[in-house]
């Protein structure tokens, strides 16, 4: 079968709202051909009108499909400064701010949150963001089925046991009207099971020699254990089928003759895979089979996982070695239950609705879900907090010696043109990896320390479906698919809060959720990182859907699912910069301190610009971001304390 033969089946050519990140390609392509220095609305004699796309009252980018996440538009400027680019005409907008806030996630808008609880409620504070939307990786997707709204994550997804959160994020939480408790009733966790829907195991044939769909596995290894039958169908060798059946129930201990301490290390210096291969013994085939089970966590697979970590996690080969792991952790001791129908972009959209008046409708967790933001409020005149979207920050400089001035000037572009604001205190709760370009005269050893980490790549994606019912048919509510270019899909968790309400009957239309990390085996993690990366910059969206529809249709046609009929919709949120990088043990020293972390040292103020992202504390969870946020406001309570002690010794 050719390509184009094949595309047709696939239904490449149906017409379904995918290719929003075309919009405005021509007037892209039109400037490209203009002198440097004019537009081509100056070429014809025009005014150029003000930049301002969210005052369109068709403006939503949470309805938009096609390609999200690091959309396009939102990067290009920030790799420019990279390469070089400065921006010496800048505008001096004649804007003074307390704080100025450089990106608009969940770790600034936190930031934003507590310094105006400090400052009072008169605190002029903005919040510039590089997106077309607030909430960073808390990205909402939205979705219609007629009159039915279906809501999707795209990013930031649960609250991952937030009773065991800070007592300042947690307390953000509940002053934002969080109760999260509340999610016991929320949170359908009986509704697959009713269903009597399970994990499962797609083995594909370019990786394992044909296509098989068993039981067993699921979108992350829990514990969970192939059945009998099941070892008997999986298309491995047989020997690999007889290692994975000693993988699940022998005691053995694989490290005998080492202390509990020599095995810990030895453990945490050896991959996973070169456990089962060095020490387990197994037939390469195992490896095949457990590759791609971190992926969702790590961003690789288990060549670049350390054992010890997937001892924690619960992976076979470990239950004959007396040594014990951690002690429970407050993941394990909380259901993943604690989830928006958006993920964490509710807790973005509840922090903005906070800090802006009239964004959004409503009082409680329940109605911000179906809440329909307000853009055109946002950035208005007169407002104590402004958020400025579709700006990027390239430039944070003092005006004059950092440790005496009061003052930051800000350099920003939007809508191609340079401007500059100014604030009394500035917060840089962007991508660690930018801020030595935005502040060049950063101490060298601070750049070095926050140019360390090498943010994670991934891809969640959304795709809409006509209905559940191949799944339902195939008793399957979650895939792990360990060798096909997305390792998971998965119906999307049940929840219903206020007025949304979940399909829970197989025949309605529902998203599916599809996970890929775009790593490469055999390197060391942070270089598969900045693989990912370049291949999630390279990868046009026809190959996105290309790939999605050919492994759903793989997957679920024999419960009847056909991609041409049944897809809806595909919304794709590509992340080159993902998950913070949360220091693999595998790659980094054994026993450095923790002060010795590059993100410890990297996050300390510099001047009046403090510094608040999940990269400062090398951890990929909400709270951290809050945790971040508090911290360098605190900084600037403490630096302002301090000049309030100096001057009363001049007096």
């Amino acid at each position: 079968m050719d390509d184009e033969t094949r595309d047709r089946e696939l239904g490449m050519g149906k017409s379904i709202t995918r290719r929003d990140f075309l919009n405005g390609v021509g007037i892209a392509l039109g400037a490209s051909v203009l002198p440097a220095s004019k537009s081509w609305l100056e070429v014809f004699g025009i005014d150029e009108p003000v930049f301002e796309p969210e005052k369109d009252p068709n403006y939503y980018p949470p309805a938009k499909t096609g390609l999200r996440g690091s959309h396009d538009g939102s990067w290009e400027v920030a790799h420019a400064l990279r390469d070089g680019k400065e921006w010496p005409n800048a505008v001096a907008d004649d804007e003074a701010y307390d704080l100025v806030v450089a990106g608009g996630g969940i770790s600034g808008l936190a930031a934003a949150y507590f310094f105006r609880k400090i400052a009072g409620s008169k605190a002029k504070i903005l919040i510039l963001d590089n997106h077309d939307d607030f909430g960073g990786h808390a990205k909402r997707n939205e979705f219609k089925a007629g009159a039915q709204l279906l809501l999707g994550y795209g990013g930031t997804q649960s609250l991952e046991a937030p009773h065991h959160y800070s007592k300042e994020a947690f307390g953000l939480l509940q002053e934002l009207g969080v109760d999260v408790d509340r999610f016991y009733k929320y949170f359908d966790q009986n509704l697959y099971k009713s269903l009597d829907l399970k994990r499962a195991t797609f083995f594909d044939r370019e990786t394992f020699g044909s296509d098989v769909l068993l039981p067993g596995f699921g979108t992350h290894y829990l514990g969970l254990q192939y059945s009998p039958e099941t070892l008997a169908r999986i298309p491995v060798a047989e020997p690999a089928r007889r290692d994975l059946a000693r993988l699940q129930s022998t005691n053995l201990d694989y490290l005998a003759g080492l202390t509990s301490e020599e095995k810990r290390r030895k453990l945490i210096k050896t991959s996973y895979k070169d456990y089962l291969l060095q020490y387990v013994r197994v037939h390469p085939d195992v490896i095949k089979v457990f590759q791609s089970a971190p992926h969702g966590l790590y961003g690789v697979g288990i060549d670049a996982v350390s054992a010890w970590d997937c001892l924690e996690m619960n992976y076979p080969g470990f239950q004959g070695i007396q040594i014990k792991s951690s002690e429970s952790t407050p993941e394990q001791a909380e259901p993943y239950i604690f989830h928006f129908p958006d993920g964490n972009a509710s807790i973005a959209r509840l922090l903005v609705r906070s800090l802006v008046p009239g964004a959004a409708a409503g009082h409680s967790m329940e109605d911000i879900v179906t809440a329909r933001m307000n853009y055109s409020r946002l950035d208005q005149a007169g407002s104590p907090v402004r958020i400025r979207l579709n700006s990027t920050v390239v430039r944070a400089k003092h005006s004059g010696n950092p440790q005496s001035v009061n003052e930051v000037e800000v350099t920003y572009v939007r809508g191609g043109k340079a401007h500059k604001v100014r604030g009394a205190h500035c917060v840089l709760a962007c991508y660690n990896m930018m801020i030595p370009y935005l502040c060049p005269e950063m101490p060298e050893k601070q750049k070095e320390a926050l140019a360390y980490a090498v943010k994670i790549p991934l891809v969640y994606t959304n795709v809409q479906v006509a209905s559940w019912k191949a799944l339902e048919k195939l008793s399957v509510s979650a895939i792990y698919a360990p060798g096909a270019y997305f390792s998971s899909a998965s119906l999307d968790f049940p929840v219903s809060i206020g007025d949304y309400h979940f399909p829970s009957r197989p025949e309605e239309s529902c998203l599916l959720h599809l996970m890929r990390t775009p790593c490469k085996p055999g390197l060391p993690c942070k270089e598969q990182y900045r693989s990912g990366r370049w291949d999630l910059f390279t990868t046009k969206f026809d190959t996105f859907e290309r790939n999605i529809r050919d492994q759903l249709g793989r997957m679920l046609g024999e419960g009847g699912f056909d991609p041409a009929r049944d897809i809806v919709a595909i919304t794709v949120n590509r992340w080159p910069h993902g998950y913070a990088y949360e220091y693999n043990p595998l790659f980094e020293p054994l026993d450095r301190p923790d002060s010795e972390r590059p993100c410890v040292i990297g996050r300390q103020p510099f001047g009046r610009i403090h510094i608040a992202n999940s990269d400062a504390d090398g951890h990929a969870y909400t709270n951290i971001a809050i945790d971040q946020g508090y911290r360098a406001v605190d900084e600037i309570v403490t630096s302002k304390k301090q000049e309030a002690a100096q001057a009363r010794s001049h007096v």
